[in-house]
């Protein structure tokens, strides 16, 4: 083959659609037209790379053809992008629409505790029937303080971020079917009322306080917000609203899973603060005050992000152009 009446012949093509890649816009003809000169220069480079030696030819018109599919198919997004609208768009915008679930399991969590650790220290036969005095004074004395350094801090860290992430990942992951997220719930709620309940009892509620308040303001938030996503699923499936049942349950799972990271991460920060700020020799004021700072932080990121994504209809979903398509039915 004379390569060189080939490429004499085939360069046009090719400045054409070199031409029309540098455009900003193209209109419909002219994109037509650019998959059509796409698509044959793709077929002469096949050509020109078995025939030519020349290896700047070669080079152009793979670079040509290497443009021209990335402005037919499309350019990936960078990983740091999807990074990126996860944190400032889908984990906060997810949280922010699932505040009010979050603030009614909150409420109920917070009654159930409260009730079962008044109930607790209020009723020496209640107290008798959970442990023996001395297993009790054991506890109240000793071993509740003692649990928050019974390991190296980074050790201890991971056991109680895994514990805290099953918990979490219980609630979101079985959300489907409601009664196992309430069961959670109410189970982890009782747990705290009672311990609170056997520490008022022994007159050391300040020490409980003290002790669970740095760690534990961040962490029974994102509790919350688990459980509350977790329920949220549950009663798309009962109440779809407009969407098709199918629709609605899938949409809701996909930003339920997705928070299912973001929790994570905000545990891992409570779990570090649990292993290494509950039980310093910091007082007891300033470790209430870095958990607040981080429970602060945490509130602020979801209000300021997660609202201006409510504000751009977004709800912890994936990207539009990633979803399927739902077809219109009738109400």
């Amino acid at each position: 083959m004379d390569i060189d009446a080939y490429v004499a012949r085939h360069r046009p093509d090719w400045g054409r659609l070199d031409e029309l890649l540098r455009r900003r816009s193209l209109t419909g003809a002219e994109a037509d037209e650019l998959v059509a000169l796409y698509q044959r220069a793709a077929t002469h480079l096949s050509t020109v790379r078995s025939s030519s030696p020349d290896p700047a030819l070669v080079g152009w018109l793979s670079s040509l053809v290497a443009r021209a599919r990335a402005a037919v198919t499309g350019a990936h997004s960078p990983a740091w992008r999807d990074a990126a609208r996860f944190f400032l768009v889908g984990f906060p915008g997810a949280c922010y629409a699932t505040r009010r679930w979050a603030l009614a399991v909150a409420a109920v969590m917070l009654l159930v505790a409260w009730v079962a650790g008044a109930w607790v220290a209020g009723d020496p036969r209640v107290r008798s029937s959970l442990a023996t005095p001395e297993q009790i004074r054991r506890l109240t004395e000793h071993d509740f303080a003692a649990y928050y350094s019974s390991a190296p801090a980074g050790s201890f860290g991971a056991q109680v971020w895994t514990n805290n992430a099953f918990v979490a990942a219980i609630c979101l992951v079985s959300g489907i079917l409601l009664l196992p997220v309430v069961w959670v719930l109410l189970q982890n709620a009782v747990n705290v009322g009672v311990t609170a309940g056997l520490m008022a009892a022994a007159d050391r509620l300040d020490v409980f306080f003290g002790l669970i308040t740095p760690h534990g303001l961040l962490e029974l938030t994102m509790v919350f917000f688990a459980g509350g996503a977790g329920l949220r699923l549950g009663w798309t499936l009962v109440d779809p609203g407009p969407l098709p049942r199918r629709a609605a349950v899938a949409a809701r799972g996909r930003a339920t899973v997705g928070m299912a990271l973001g929790i994570g991460l905000v545990l891992l920060v409570a779990g570090a603060i649990e292993a290494f700020v509950t039980p310093s020799g910091l007082p007891t004021w300033a470790k209430i005050v870095i958990g607040a700072l981080a429970e602060g932080l945490f509130l602020g990121y979801v209000r300021v992000f997660g609202r201006r994504a409510a504000r751009a209809g977004e709800t912890g979903d994936i990207a539009a152009e990633q979803r399927g398509d739902t077809v219109p039915t009738a109400g």
